[in-house]
């Protein structure tokens, strides 16, 4: 096995043209250049993706950006002349924050924002309560289609899946410690215990913490642990997790890994200092070496797993895509005055049919309600069923 040394510097594969996307002059197959990926020739299995692309969708994404490189793309699909939109549709929310830190006065023709991550959700929370949100936006995370789908049932398969790709472990009796038991927490933690190992959760919330109890799961800090576990899971959509001072007490080839938000869960900059030796192992594999010989195993540079490592359904997706465009039809064509400048939960009506329309897949049959059942319950027949603030347990949205 060829391994390539690096101490502590930024890097690409060697596999992959150094030549930074940005420095490209590329054309696609129509002869147009109003995009910027990492390599157009690589696109021909994707044909079909291309030429949709290719109709007057500009395309700014490559894998592998830098952080300069991340801002860069998203200003360029913002900042084009005589171009004003219309809707925001986000993930995460760092394309409103940039819209409304370089470009607020775009804000004056902005119907609404759809937001579908914890994160992004978190932050237009945050602007909303300090009166600086300037439009309605819509909690698309907090559906439970969303939730369940996206957060819980696909996380708890592309846990495996990204963990088998890049390091074809066995998880049979290995300890793990997943941070954090929410939707992801929960679907990962289930996932690893069918498959043999052990388990331990840590929280912050004291209801989360008591349902990973009763799941039969062993509530820690992550400062008991952090010398015997095998694997370090972030399921968080927190900052700094996971700290130098816990990577340096971890034990030889512990498998270090985030599923939460972006790259903030695992202080991986301070990784990045001179006494330490990077060592590409393969795509998306690193061993950050300390001076006495210990190795961690870096999944990713600290980026989410399963989207660097593994693959979402395109049945998740078709749940996430649909719930994101009626959010944006409602917000587009509500009257005005209906949606203040606040951020709503999708209505359940909507949330409802998003499953219905995806029942068909597995050949399902509603059963439907009686005049009598339906007034017994004070429900209409058609729904919704369920109060708007219901998410599964019954526990409101802050």
């Amino acid at each position: 096995v060829f391994y390539s040394v690096i101490p502590a510097a930024s890097y690409t594969d060697s596999s992959d043209d150094e030549t930074s996307p940005r420095d490209k002059q590329q054309k696609n197959s129509k002869g147009n250049s109003d995009f910027c990926v990492k390599n157009i020739k690589q696109a021909e299995f994707g044909r079909r993706e291309i030429e949709i692309a290719e109709q007057g969708f500009p395309v700014f994404a490559w894998k592998g950006e830098s952080e300069d490189d991340f801002w860069w793309c998203i200003d360029r699909c913002v900042n084009v002349e005589g171009w004003q939109p219309n809707m925001i549709l986000d993930d995460g929310g760092d394309l409103t924050h940039w819209i409304y830190k370089k470009y607020p006065n775009m804000f004056k023709k902005i119907k609404g924002i759809v937001e579908e991550s914890v994160t992004g959700v978190h932050r237009l929370y945050q602007l909303s309560k300090a009166g600086k949100l300037c439009v309605p936006a819509m909690n698309v995370n907090d559906s439970v289609t969303k939730q369940k789908f996206d957060n819980l049932y696909c996380c708890r398969e592309s846990i495996l899946d990204g963990l088998k790709r890049t390091t074809d472990m066995m998880f049979g009796g290995k300890q793990v410690v997943v941070c954090g038991y929410g939707e992801v927490g929960k679907g990962c933690c289930a996932a690893l215990k069918a498959m043999g190992s052990i388990v331990y959760v840590t929280e912050i919330d004291p209801i989360c913490a008591l349902q990973a109890c009763m799941d039969g799961f062993r509530l820690v800090k992550l400062n008991e642990v952090i010398r015997q576990v095998d694997i370090v899971i972030t399921c968080t959509g927190n900052k700094n997790v996971v700290t130098r001072e816990h990577l340096d007490r971890m034990k030889n080839s512990c498998i270090v890994c985030n599923m939460g938000h972006s790259n903030t869960e695992i202080d991986v900059a301070s990784l990045r200092t001179p006494e330490l030796t990077w060592e590409r192992v393969r795509s998306q594999v690193d061993h950050v070496i300390w001076p006495d010989g210990k190795r961690i195993v870096l999944l990713a540079e600290g980026r989410l797993l399963n989207l660097s490592c593994s693959t979402v359904p395109t049945f998740v997706l078709s749940i996430t895509a649909t719930t994101q465009a009626l959010a944006l039809i409602e917000l587009y064509n509500a009257p005005e005055g209906r949606y203040k400048q606040d951020v709503y939960l999708l209505p359940k009506k909507m949330d409802e049919y998003v499953a219905s329309l995806h029942l068909p897949t597995f050949d399902a049959h509603l059963t439907e309600l009686t005049d009598e059942q339906a007034k017994y319950l004070g429900l209409n027949k058609n729904g919704p069923f369920k109060p708007n603030y219901y998410r599964c347990l019954g526990l409101p949205i802050k």
